[in-house]
C-alpha cells in the first residue's frame, strides 16, 4: 500500500506537466489554425507602416493660373484746398462714404466774398463806361456824316470806345475769377466713394493745394497683378482682340475665389527683368467687400480651353527644400520619391503638371511616416479631397478617444 501511494505521487506531477505541455500545444494549434501566431506583430512589422493610399484621377478641367495680386481704386483723388483760409467746418464722418458734389470742407469764405463783391462792382463801372463810349461813337458817327467834325476826332472816340470795351472784359474776367475763389470755399467731393480722415482739422489755416483728405471709388474695382510669359502668350492677344478672359479673386480670409470679374487691361510689354507683364481686372464692388490695398489670390481663366488634367489631393503633396514631391507605391507597396510641378486648384484636388500619371498608387496620408525604398501597408481611399478628409477626421477621432 505504501508502494502505490509513492508511485501515485511520483506520477502527478509528471502527469501535471504533460497536461501542461499539451494544453500549451493544443494553444499553439488554434493560434496557428487563426493565423494569429506570436510572429504576427514581426510579420506587420516587417510589412512597413500602415498609410492611406489613392489612386491618380484624370479629369477634363478648364485652363487657369494663380497669381498673387493687389487691389487697387478705379478712381483715387486727393482733396486739395485751392484758396488758402481757416477751416470753419468739416462736414463728413471718416471713414463713410461721400457722395459726388457733397461738401467736406468749408473755409473761411468772408474775405472771397468780398472780392468778389468788388469785382463785380469794378466790372459793373467798366460796362457802364464802355456803353456810355458806344453811345458817343455812335454820334460822332452822325456828326461826321454832316461834317461837324473832324476825322481825326472821329477816330480817337471809336479807339476810346474799343479800348473801354477790352477793360469791361478784362474787369468781368476779375469778377469771374473771385467768384471762382469764392465757390473754392467750399471743398466738395468729386466723385462717390469712401473718404479718408481729415488731414487738416477744424480751426486750421491752410495754404493753397494742401492735402485736406482723399476719396477712394468702391462701386468698382482693380486687380492688379503680374503675369509670366506663358500667360501673356495664353490670354494676351485674346484680350486685345476684346475677347472677355475670366478673373476671380479670394481675399486671405476667404475660401476659393468667390468674386467674378473680367481682365481689362494686358500691358502692352513684358518686363524683360522680370519676365512679367502687369495685368488688371475689373469686379463689381455692390457689396463693398472689397477693399483698395487688400492682397488679393487672383485666379485667371483661359476663355473655353478645356483639357484632361491629372489630379490629386493637396495632402499627398510633400515639401523638400524647394521642391514639391509625392510618395508612388509600387507593385511590391514600397515607397517611391517622385518630384512633381503642381499647378492650380480644381474643385479641392491639385493639379499636377509633370511627374504623375493616371491611376498611379500614391499616399495620400501617413506621408511622415514613409521613407523613399521602404515597404509600407496601404489602405486605399478615394482621391477625392472631401470624402478622405472625412475618413481622415474619423481616424483622429477614434485615436483622440483612444
Amino acid at each position: 500500500m505504501k508502494n502505490t501511494n509513492k508511485l501515485t505521487a511520483l506520477v502527478r506531477p509528471i502527469v501535471g506537466v504533460l497536461a501542461a505541455a499539451g494544453i500549451a500545444i493544443t494553444l499553439a494549434g488554434c493560434e496557428d489554425a487563426t493565423g494569429k501566431t506570436a510572429d504576427a506583430p514581426a510579420a506587420s512589422a516587417a510589412g512597413g507602416p500602415p498609410i492611406s493610399a489613392a489612386l491618380v484621377i484624370e479629369k477634363p478641367v478648364a485652363e487657369t493660373q494663380e497669381f498673387s495680386g493687389r487691389l487697387e481704386a478705379i478712381d483715387r483723388v486727393e482733396i486739395r484746398s485751392r484758396v488758402s483760409g481757416f477751416i470753419t467746418a468739416v462736414n463728413f464722418k471718416p471713414g463713410g462714404e461721400v457722395k459726388k458734389g457733397d461738401v467736406l470742407f468749408v473755409i473761411d469764405p468772408r474775405p472771397y466774398q468780398a472780392e468778389a463783391d468788388r469785382a463785380e462792382a469794378a466790372a459793373a463801372s467798366a460796362r457802364a463806361r464802355a456803353e456810355l463810349a458806344r453811345v458817343e461813337l455812335t454820334r460822332a458817327e452822325r456828326l461826321l456824316a454832316d461834317k461837324a467834325i473832324a476825322q481825326r476826332e472821329f477816330d480817337e472816340r471809336a479807339a476810346s470806345q474799343k479800348e473801354l470795351e477790352a477793360s469791361a472784359r478784362a474787369a468781368q474776367a476779375q469778377s469771374a475769377a473771385a467768384k471762382l475763389n469764392l465757390s473754392y470755399t467750399r471743398v466738395t467731393s468729386p466723385i462717390d466713394g469712401r473718404v479718408s480722415k481729415a488731414e487738416i482739422t477744424l480751426g486750421n489755416l491752410v495754404d493753397a493745394s494742401a492735402v485736406l483728405t482723399s476719396v477712394v471709388s468702391l462701386d468698382k474695382i482693380y486687380a492688379s497683378f503680374d503675369g509670366d510669359e506663358d500667360t501673356y502668350l495664353r490670354v494676351g492677344a485674346q484680350n486685345h482682340k476684346g475677347e472677355p478672359v475670366l478673373v476671380k479673386v479670394g481675399l486671405a480670409n476667404e475660401e476659393g475665389f468667390p468674386h467674378e470679374g473680367k481682365l481689362e487691361f494686358v500691358d502692352n510689354q513684358l518686363d524683360t527683368q522680370t519676365g512679367s507683364v502687369r495685368m488688371r481686372a475689373t469686379f463689381d464692388n455692390k457689396d463693398r467687400a472689397l477693399v483698395p490695398g487688400l492682397f488679393a489670390r487672383v485666379q485667371l481663366g483661359g476663355g473655353s480651353a478645356i483639357r484632361n488634367a491629372v489630379l490629386i489631393n493637396d495632402r499627398a503633396v510633400g515639401t523638400d527644400q524647394n521642391r514639391k514631391f509625392v510618395f508612388v507605391v509600387g507593385p511590391d507597396n514600397k515607397a517611391e520619391y517622385r518630384a512633381v510641378k503642381l499647378g492650380p486648384t480644381v474643385d479641392g484636388l491639385r493639379v499636377v503638371k509633370e511627374g504623375l500619371k493616371v491611376n498611379e498608387k500614391i499616399v495620400v496620408n501617413g506621408l511622415q511616416r514613409v521613407r523613399p525604398g521602404a515597404p509600407v501597408t496601404p489602405q486605399m481611399v478615394p482621391m477625392d479631397a472631401e470624402v478622405a478628409k472625412a475618413q481622415d477626421n474619423k481616424k483622429d477621432a477614434k485615436v483622440a478617444a483612444l
